[in-house]
């Protein structure tokens, strides 16, 4: 009977070459797995290096959005020239339509307003826009600091009627045309300034025939608007500037500089009447800037400690990934040597 030679599978002398390439390939994975780690250990901190510009990258400029909200008998064109400068600046900038149909009407619109802005705000009201930013700001803490322009500035509450009468020097009473209205589920009176009274009151330093195009597009403010109770004062937590203008025929200049030494708010007097934005949009312009750099130090300050928070974690997050990487090396290594 003949007998078979041995299988070669079966040989002792062919499992040798099939063990040794297993050891080569287990040794292989090992060095993978090193060489994995070790690249983990070399590029995590480049890898949060990275991870920190990105985070500074977002908004490198530190510059805050700047929101500017308008009075009555005005809207938002008051604040053009002051855009204008605050954009070739760098600066973004929003300037919302405010309703003027009541104090915690609109502060609660120009609330929603800044809740859709992400980071910091610089917020500036004119006129009765400086009661509505007292409100609106309150409980944001994106607001980082007010500006009152030629403005009211109410404490909790304060009526903007009371506020009126504690000084003089506003003509703004008298020159004041009630018309009734109804917008189907309200009514009450609008307030107009009278066209002919519109210059002399509202925008005395202003070329007459700009001011005859304001007074024929003004924007009415609800009578109730004088009447509410304000019920928060965001200048109590949040930094505030302040225009003073010394010719204001509407809002009293004693009443504002009051305002603004109550406050502790950093003030600045323009030989302008009411609308100083527009007849001094340079002066204006420059104390939102100051406010915004007061701002801006302080987001960078936020920047750098967010960086050195990123880099730890980036790197710790390259290490993780050199093990994941280095696990399925090995995975597979030995996937393959098991098939051969």
């Amino acid at each position: 009977m003949a007998v078979s030679p041995p299988s070669r599978h079966d040989s002792p002398i062919s499992r040798a070459p099939r063990a040794s390439r297993a050891h080569r390939l287990s040794r292989a994975a090992r060095i993978s797995v090193l060489a994995a780690v070790a690249t983990g250990l070399a590029t995590g901190p480049a890898l949060a290096a990275d991870t920190a510009t990105d985070t500074a990258g977002a908004d490198s400029s530190g510059k805050p959005t700047v929101v500017l909200v308008h009075g009555a008998f005005a809207d938002a064109s008051g604040w053009n020239d002051v855009v204008e400068r605050l954009r070739h600046q760098g600066y973004k900038v929003m300037a919302p339509a405010n309703p003027l149909r009541g104090l915690g009407r609109d502060s609660t619109y120009i609330a929603s307003v800044l809740k859709s802005i992400d980071g910091p705000i610089v917020l500036a009201g004119h006129s009765y826009g400086g009661a509505v930013i007292t409100q609106a700001a309150a409980g944001n803490p994106n607001v980082k600091a007010l500006v009152y322009v030629s403005a009211f500035m109410p404490d909790k509450g304060e009526t903007l009627g009371e506020l009126s009468a504690r000084f003089t020097g506003s003509e703004l009473q008298p020159a004041l045309r009630p018309v009734p209205y109804t917008d189907g589920a309200t009514s009450g009176q609008d307030l107009y300034i009278r066209n002919n009274k519109f210059h002399s009151v509202f925008a005395a330093d202003l070329a007459r025939a700009e001011t005859r195009v304001m007074a024929d597009g003004q924007r009415p403010i609800a009578a109730a608007c004088f009447e509410e109770k304000a019920t928060r004062a965001a200048w109590r937590e949040i930094p505030s500037w302040f225009v003073v203008s010394r010719h204001d025929k509407a809002i009293a200049p004693d009443l504002e500089r009051f305002e603004a030494r109550r406050a502790k708010s950093r003030t600045v007097e323009l030989n302008s009447s009411h609308v100083s934005m527009m007849s001094h949009p340079d002066d204006v312009t420059q104390i939102i800037k100051d406010a915004a750099a007061a701002t801006e130090s302080e987001r960078r300050a936020e920047l750098a400690s967010t960086g050195t928070r990123s880099q730890a974690l980036a790197g710790i997050g390259g290490l993780a990934g050199a093990a994941l990487l280095a696990g399925a090396t090995l995975l597979t290594t030995a996937r393959r040597t098991s098939r051969h």
